[in-house]
C-alpha cells in the first residue's frame, strides 16, 4: 500500500497516505499529531490501543511526573517492558540512592533513578464499532481491547479502501475506510477529527457509518480510556512507565461520560468528559446506553444502531479537558463538567476552529514557489510549530518542548531547540516567544538555586528542563547496540543559558519591547552573564579568561581522551557567545539607566564592579586556533585523530545519517567519539548560524583575533565533513552557514532539513516526536537566511540571495508592531506596508537604506550577484 506523500503530491496543504501499513503507522501517527498548544493528540486509529502498531498517546502541555527506576549502570539488560528496571515506589527514596540490600547497593554504578516525564494522558479518542450488533449481555468491559470479539481492527479486518488526509490549512484529519465484514457486507465509515483552535480544552470526533449493501444492528462505544503509560520510546521501555492513577469515572447524563485520574508524584489531576450523540442526517436518534466502567480506569458509553443501507448514521463526540494546573477552575471535574454542558455541536466548533487556523495562516504561511514536496514539508513544518505553541499564555506556563506534543521522545522536556523556533514566532506573534520566555523567567529562581549549589553565582538553566525547572537532564543513557546504560554527560551543555538570552536580545530587537527588559528580561540576561563571568577562571600571564568543564552543542565531545565527563576548555562556541552576552548585558543596563527600573535593580542588586567586569571578560575570553589558523571547537581538539570515515560507513552504511549516533556505535566497540575529529552536530558553525560574518567578526576582532574571510572558509571546511548530522538540527545550520557562497549545497541541505520528519531521515525517530527545532529552522531559513533579514541599530536590514531552485518567496512578518508584506524574486525585493497608524521603520537593503510609512509599497532592484 503506497504513502502518497511523495514529490508527486499535487496538494502542497494535503498529507496524504493511502492504505494501511502496519510498519509505517508511528510514522504517520507523529506526523497527523493535532493539538493547539494546550494538548495535543497523535494520529491514532480511534479503535487503537497501545501495541506493536499502534501508540495513542495524549499529552497536556506543562504536566510532567516524575517516576523512580533502578538501573544498573554497565550491566546488560533484557529486552522486556521492564527488564533491568525495577520500579521504585514513588517518594521511598530519593534520586540516585541505592536500594539496601539489593544488587545495585553491590553493583558499581548501580542506583535509583528520578526520571521526569511528560505524561501520557488518558486516551479519548476511542470510538470503537462492530458490525451485527451486541445488546445487554453481550458486552463485558474485559473485551474493551480484544481483536477477537467483533471489534473493528485495520490490522484484522478485510480492507477494501483505507485512506488517511491531513487539511493543514483547516487541522481537520479525516481517515475513510471500506471494509467487508465476516458476513461478507461492506461498510463504509469516514471520521474527521480537530482539536481546537478556538476553545483550547475542546476536541471532537465525529464519524459516520454507511452500510453499503445491508441492513442490520451496528455496536458502537465511545470511551475515554485511562490505562494508558509512557511507552513510545524504545530506549525508555527499562524505566518506571506508570504515571496515572485512577480518581473517578462517572456518567455525567445520558450521553456523556467522565474520567479523573492524577499523576503520581506530580499530583496533577486530569479530568476529561466527553459526549456522545448520534444523528440520521439531521435528525437526533436516541439509543439505549449501556454505561461501562472498570475500577475508574476507563470509563464508556455503549449503544446499538440499526443501520439502513445507504443511509449514513453520525456519531458526534466533543470531548473537553481540564487539570489542576488551569486558572480560574474549582476543580479539573467541575471544569469540564461545566464546559461540556456548555460546548456547542461539532459544526460550529469546526467553523470557529478553521477561523483561526485562516488567521495562523496569513500570519505565518510561506509561499514556496518551488517543487510540491518542499511545499508541502514546509507547510507540514509550520503547521506543527503552531499546534505546539499557538495556545500558550502566561496563565497555560509551558515552554518549547524538543519534541512538540506528538510523542515522549526526550521525555518531553524543554533544551535549547527554542533558540530555533523563537524567532518565527517572534516575527509574527510576538505575544507567543514572550510567553513561552516567561516560561524561562518563573523557574529563574530554581537556576540560581542550582549556581548558588555548584559554588557559582548568577543562574545556571539546566540542560533538559520540566515542570519546576530542576535539571532534569538524565546521568545514563541507554545504548539498543549494547543492551547496556552508559554514562551521559550532557548536562555539561551549560550553553542553554546563552540561548535563552540570546533569545530575550532577539525578542526586544524585534519589538523595541522595553517594558519586556524591565519586567523579566534584564534579570534573565543579567543573570545568565553572572553565571558565566562567575564560570571563568583569568589567566594572569596571558591576561585571558577562560572557561573549563563545558560542553559545546557537539555533544560528541565532554572531555579530552580519557576523561569522561570532565568537560572541555575554552570552547569556541561557548566563549564567543559568552563574549556576546556580556557585551548584551553591559547595553541593557545603559538601556535603562535612568527609567523607572527599582524593583529590577533591587532583584539582581549589581556589585560595584560587576559591569566593568563583565565588559573586560567580554573582551577577553580565549580562543584557540590550529596551526593553520582555524578555529578550533575546544583546546586540544586539533590534537585528536582523524575517524577512519570509509570504514565506519562500510561497516555501518553508506550515508552520513547512518553514523548520527557515532557515539553509540563507538561505544559498543569501547571507544568514545572524545578520541576523534568528529561532531553530532554543528558546534563552531553555530556562530554562523547565529551572527551573520560582518557581526561575528566585529565580536571576534574586539576578542583581539582577526577573522578573515579566507579564515571562515577554511574553518566551514574544515567542520563539514567532520559531522554525522546526528541531530536534525545539523541541516538547518550548514544550509544557512552554506547559502552565501554554495547555493547549491545550501538547498540541498535545506531540503533534508525540511524532510526530516516528513521523510523521517534519521531512520525511525520521529514515531517518537516531531523535530520541533528543526521544522521551525527550516521556516526560518527561507524566511531569514534567503532574504538575508536581520534586526540592527533598530533597523530592518534585507540581503537576498535565492537558490535557483527557488524563484520567488512571498510572506509575512511583523516588525515593530508594522506589519510587513514581503515579495522576493532573485531581481527585485516588494515591501509593502497596510495602511494604519503603526510609526514608520528603517530598512536598508543591500547598503540602501529608506523610510517606509504605513500604506506604502516600495520595490528594491537586487543586484544580479
Amino acid at each position: 500500500m503506497t504513502d502518497t506523500a511523495n514529490d508527486n503530491t499535487p496538494d502542497p496543504w494535503l498529507l496524504r497516505f493511502d492504505g494501511f501499513d502496519p510498519a509505517a503507522e508511528g510514522h504517520r501517527e507523529a506526523l497527523c499529531t493535532l493539538g493547539n498548544g494546550y494538548w495535543g493528540t497523535r494520529g491514532a486509529a480511534p479503535e487503537a490501543r497501545t501495541d506493536a502498531v499502534h501508540y495513542p498517546g495524549t499529552y497536556l502541555a506543562g504536566v510532567y511526573n516524575p517516576l523512580s527506576t533502578e538501573v544498573h549502570l554497565g550491566e546488560a539488560v533484557g529486552d522486556t517492558a521492564a527488564a533491568g528496571a525495577a520500579v521504585v515506589e514513588p517518594g521511598i527514596r530519593t534520586p540516585f540512592q541505592p536500594v539496601p540490600g539489593s544488587p545495585a547497593a553491590e553493583f558499581p554504578g548501580a542506583h535509583v533513578r528520578d526520571d521526569e516525564h511528560m505524561v501520557n494522558a488518558p486516551n479519548w479518542l476511542p470510538l470503537w464499532f462492530r458490525t451485527g450488533g451486541g445488546g445487554p449481555g453481550s458486552s463485558s468491559v474485559g473485551d474493551f481491547a480484544a481483536p477477537d470479539t467483533g471489534w473493528f481492527h485495520p490490522e484484522t479486518a478485510e480492507l477494501i479502501d483505507y485512506r488517511q488526509e491531513l487539511d493543514l490549512r483547516r487541522g481537520l484529519l479525516t481517515r475513510l475506510i471500506r471494509f467487508r465484514d465476516t458476513r461478507g457486507h461492506v461498510t463504509r465509515v469516514q471520521s474527521r477529527r480537530f482539536v481546537s483552535q478556538a476553545a483550547p480544552h475542546v476536541a471532537v470526533l465525529e464519524t459516520t457509518f454507511v452500510a453499503e449493501d445491508w441492513s442490520g444492528p451496528l455496536t458502537v462505544r465511545s470511551a475515554i480510556d485511562g490505562r494508558v503509560a509512557n511507552r513510545n520510546v524504545a530506549a525508555d521501555r527499562q524505566l518506571a512507565h506508570l504515571h496515572l492513577m485512577p480518581r473517578t469515572a462517572r456518567e455525567l447524563n445520558q450521553d456523556s461520560v467522565l474520567l479523573e485520574v492524577e499523576t503520581t508524584r506530580s499530583g496533577i489531576h486530569i479530568a476529561m468528559a466527553a459526549r456522545t450523540r448520534v444523528y440520521a442526517g439531521g435528525v437526533p436518534l436516541e439509543p439505549e446506553r449501556r454505561f461501562l466502567t472498570d475500577s475508574s480506569r476507563w470509563v464508556a458509553h455503549e449503544f446499538d444502531l440499526t443501520l439502513e443501507q445507504g443511509v449514513p448514521v453520525r456519531v458526534e463526540k466533543v470531548v473537553v479537558v481540564s487539570t489542576s494546573r488551569d486558572r480560574a477552575v474549582v476543580s479539573p471535574p467541575m471544569a469540564v463538567a461545566t464546559w461540556l454542558g456548555r460546548t456547542p455541536d461539532p459544526a460550529e466548533l469546526l467553523a470557529a476552529h478553521e477561523r483561526e487556523w485562516q488567521i495562523l495562516w496569513d500570519e505565518f504561511a510561506v509561499h514556496l514557489h518551488s517543487g510540491a514536496r518542499q511545499s508541502l514539508a514546509l507547510n507540514l513544518n509550520t503547521f506543527h510549530v503552531l499546534q505546539t505553541v499557538a495556545a500558550v499564555d502566561a496563565d497555560l506556563d509551558a515552554g518549547v518542548p524538543a519534541r512538540g506534543l506528538h510523542g515522549e521522545g526526550y521525555r518531553g522536556h524543554v533544551f535549547w531547540d527554542e533558540m530555533f523556533v523563537y524567532p518565527v514566532l517572534t516575527l509574527r506573534r510576538p505575544d507567543l516567544s514572550r510567553a513561552l520566555l516567561g516560561y524561562r523567567y518563573r523557574r529563574l529562581g530554581e537556576a540560581r538555586a542550582a549556581a548558588h549549589a555548584a559554588g557559582f553565582r548568577g543562574a545556571r538553566f539546566p540542560w533538559q528542563s520540566g515542570i519546576d525547572g530542576r535539571d532534569v537532564t538524565p546521568t545514563e543513557l541507554f545504548n539498543p547496540r549494547t543492551n547496556r546504560w552508559m554514562p551521559d554527560h550532557s548536562g555539561l551543555q551549560h550553553h542553554v543559558g546563552l540561548a535563552i538570552a540570546y533569545s530575550v536580545w532577539g525578542y526586544y530587537q524585534a519589538t523595541g519591547d522595553v517594558e519586556y527588559l524591565i519586567e523579566q528580561g534584564a534579570e534573565l540576561l543579567l543573570e545568565i552573564a553572572r553565571f558565566f563571568a562567575s564560570l571563568t577562571e583569568y589567566d594572569d600571564a596571558a591576561d585571558r579568561f577562560d572557561i573549563p568543564g563545558t560542553m559545546g552543542p557537539d555533544e560528541f565531545h565532554d572531555s579530552l581522551p580519557g576523561h569522561p565527563g570532565e568537560g572541555v576548555r575554552t570552547s569556541a562556541y561557548t566563549n564567543v557567545m559568552v563574549a556576546w552576552v556580556m557585551r548584551r548585558a553591559v547595553d541593557t543596563i545603559a538601556l535603562l539607566e535612568g527609567r523607572s527600573c527599582r524593583p529590577l535593580w533591587n532583584r539582581v542588586r549589581l556589585g560595584p564592579d560587576e559591569v566593568d567586569t563583565w565588559e573586560r571578560i567580554g573582551r577577553r575570553l580565549r580562543l584557540v586556533f590550529h596551526t593553520d589558523g582555524v578555529i578550533s571547537q575546544f583546546d586540544g581538539y586539533e590534537a585528536l585523530p582523524e575517524l577512519d570515515w570509509e570504514h565506519y560507513r562500510t561497516t555501518y552504511g553508506t550515508e552520513d545519517h547512518s553514523l548520527g549516533r557515532l557515539d553509540l556505535i563507538l561505544n559498543a566497540e569501547g571507544d568514545s567519539t572524545n578520541n576523534y575529529r568528529v561532531a553530532k552536530q554543528a558546534d563552531v558553525l553555530m556562530l554562523l548560524y547565529l551572527f551573520s560574518a560582518e557581526e561575528l567578526r566585529e565580536l571576534i576582532e574586539e576578542l583581539g583575533y582577526s577573522l578573515s574571510p579566507d579564515l571562515i572558509r577554511r574553518t566551514v571546511e574544515f567542520y563539514r565533513t567532520r559531522s554525522t548530522h546526528g541531530s536534525t538540527l545539523s541541516n538547518v545550520v550548514h544550509s544557512w552557514v552554506d547559502a552565501r557562497a554554495d547555493r547549491e549545497r545550501s538547498w540541498a541541505a535545506l531540503c533534508l532539513a525540511l524532510d526530516s520528519d516528513l521523510g523521517d531521515i534519521q531512520g525511525g525517530t520521529t514515531h517518537e516526536g516531531i523535530h520541533l527545532g528543526a521544522m521551525a529552522g527550516s521556516l526560518d531559513m527561507v524566511v531569514r537566511c534567503y532574504t538575508g533579514l536581520e534586526i540592527r541599530d533598530n533597523m530592518l536590514w534585507l540581503h537576498p540571495a535565492l537558490p535557483t531552485e527557488l524563484p520567488k518567496i512571498v510572506f509575512s512578518i511583523n516588525y515593530r508592531e508594522q506589519p510587513i508584506n514581503l515579495e522576493v524574486t532573485p531581481t527585485n525585493l516588494r515591501l509593502q506596508l497596510p495602511s494604519g497608524g503603526a510609526t514608520p521603520i528603517r530598512v536598508r537593503v543591500e547598503g540602501r537604506e529608506a523610510q517606509l510609512y504605513p500604506g506604502q509599497t516600495h520595490d528594491f532592484l537586487l543586484s544580479p550577484s
